[in-house]
């Protein structure tokens, strides 16, 4: 049975499997043979350190530091393994690893194990391994050193005030930015790891009183499902566990803000934190939340509603301009006044292709436009995005290729699409989907797509909860933070149906 002392670690708490089936058994008394097995799994690896040493005194003992080069603290590994142990003198009948442990390992982050796999795993993971001659256990130290990157404010979720940290790709640091804010027993993390090669791990964090056991059951099913040879980012956890991978709307939140995992927890969500990604994963995601911004809680609530409502009607702008705009210039020109259908067909005057075609390319130039600039370094990206935008369209005009209502038509969609960057798919699909309706039967179709985008909203669940159910209700409570927010001295309750025993938990508060 394996051995433990001191604090657990992480290692001890995942399952460790083998990479490629190579890992020993298990380990000898012997240090020759236990360095030869190390030796021969790791195979022509040069990041592999074996520092062998003996011990002083007139029976010295022979021991083994392995390490891999570039995850751990060589000094740290020197000064915190080596040196306690070159002064020990070890009885023939004692075992030699359990009086280095008890006499010269004084950290909480040293364990004794016996398991070769989680040996190796904690290995690969930056930790040093201490073998000794005389025993088939080890100790382990965590002695990571690896370069990561500081605290900062994500760059995609700044805020005008508010807190500045963002998540990084450190998990344990990613962690720990959830513990200060929520200094409570009540949160709970659950390790889990995926990926036969690359052994990622993943933590469910919630509070216990508030998330609803179903969606910690649902959750933790669909994570147990996942079959896959590597996890590099959280957006793989995202599209294996989502309802539908493909609809354009996501069912899955992610950010990068710790206090926004913060506000979704205490309203009965869980979250998701890969190790390696600095995206945050919460469910169940609902519909109102890709309208949500930080600031709205942190500016006042007049100000964050009139925010909020610019983010509504943005995203009905951008994917209905377009398509009203060509459904009444080709098939209902008498429901536009004279003088401005008068002042359209003037501009259109000598253009070549219809209005659909027109419209539709001018769309496409601008995707290419955006992924180009996002793609390209910031200056020139922005440079890029800007100066293309004017000169192309510009040109356009003056070459009787496009006409300038349209022109001005795509430039509204365009930037009002900018308003709502969660929604970028949904908003590309529908505005096409609009389009191409209005372009063969006019208003009938635009109004087509419409009804199924309403139906498609209405049907679609985020981990058994309605998609909109916090838009269509007469419950106070329900919309207090739906198409506006409320002061914070109305929000006297969780999200109904979100958080679990809400009327024990209300006393309880």
């Amino acid at each position: 049975m394996t051995e433990k002392y001191g604090f657990r670690k992480l290692e001890e708490k995942v399952a460790c499997p083998a990479p490629d089936g190579k890992i020993p058994s298990s380990f000898s008394r012997s240090l020759k043979e236990n360095t030869d097995k190390i030796r021969t799994l790791f195979g022509c690896d040069d990041t592999l350190i074996i520092r062998e040493f003996s011990t002083e005194g007139p029976f010295p003992l022979k021991c083994a530091v392995f390490f891999v080069e570039g995850m751990s603290n060589e000094l740290a590994v020197s000064e915190f393994l080596m040196k306690g142990v070159l002064s020990l003198r070890v009885v023939a009948t004692e075992d030699p690893i359990d009086v280095l442990y008890k006499k010269r390992m004084i950290g909480s982050d040293i364990v004794v194990e016996d398991e070769p796999s989680k040996i190796i795993f904690s290995l690969l993971s930056g930790s040093a391994v201490l073998f000794a001659d005389g025993s088939y256990k080890a100790c382990v130290a965590d002695t990571k050193g690896y370069e990561s990157r500081a605290v900062t404010e994500p760059e995609n979720e700044k805020l005008l005030r508010g807190p500045r940290e963002g998540f990084t790709e450190k998990f344990i640091t990613n962690m720990s930015l959830i513990r200060r804010r929520l200094i409570t027993t009540d949160l709970k993390f659950r390790y889990f790891t995926f990926g036969k090669r690359t052994n990622t791990v993943v933590a469910v964090t919630y509070l216990e009183s508030l998330a609803k056991p179903e969606t910690v059951n649902i959750l933790c099913e669909r994570l147990s499902s996942i079959d896959i040879d590597g996890i590099l980012d959280s957006n793989y956890i995202e599209e294996l566990i989502s309802e539908r991978p493909g609809a354009p709307f996501k069912t899955v939140g992610s950010t990068e803000r710790p206090d926004t995992v913060c506000a979704r927890l205490l309203e009965g969500r869980i979250a998701i934190i890969v190790n390696g990604s600095p995206v945050v994963l919460t469910v169940p995601f609902l519909f109102t939340e890709n309208f949500q911004s930080g600031d709205d809680y942190y500016l006042n609530f007049i100000y964050a509603n009139v925010g909020r409502a610019l983010r509504y009607l943005s995203f009905f702008l951008t994917v209905s301009v377009p398509a009203v705009f060509v459904a009444l210039l080709t098939f209902h020109p008498q429901m536009m006044p004279s003088v401005f259908a008068l002042s359209i067909v003037s501009a259109r005057d000598g253009v070549p292709f219809p209005a659909a075609v027109e419209c539709a390319a001018l769309l496409t130039v601008f995707e290419i436009l955006r992924e180009t600039s996002v793609r390209m370094p910031n200056v020139i990206g922005q440079t890029l995005g800007v100066v293309g935008a004017i000169v192309i369209g510009e040109s356009a005009v003056s070459a009787r290729i496009v006409s300038a209502p349209m022109v001005i038509i795509v430039g509204l969609s365009a930037l009002t699409s900018l308003m709502i960057p969660r929604l970028k798919s949904a908003m590309l699909y529908y505005r096409f989907l609009m389009l191409l309706w209005s372009s063969i039967i006019g208003l009938y179709g635009y109004f087509f797509v419409l009804g199924l985008l309403i139906v498609k909203l209405l049907s679609m669940k985020s981990f058994g909860e309605d998609y909109v159910e916090y838009l269509f209700s007469l419950d106070f409570q329900k919309i207090k933070d739906g198409f506006f927010r409320t002061q914070w001295k109305n929000m006297r309750e969780r999200p109904k149906n979100m958080a679990k025993d809400l009327i024990r938990q209300r006393k309880r508060d």
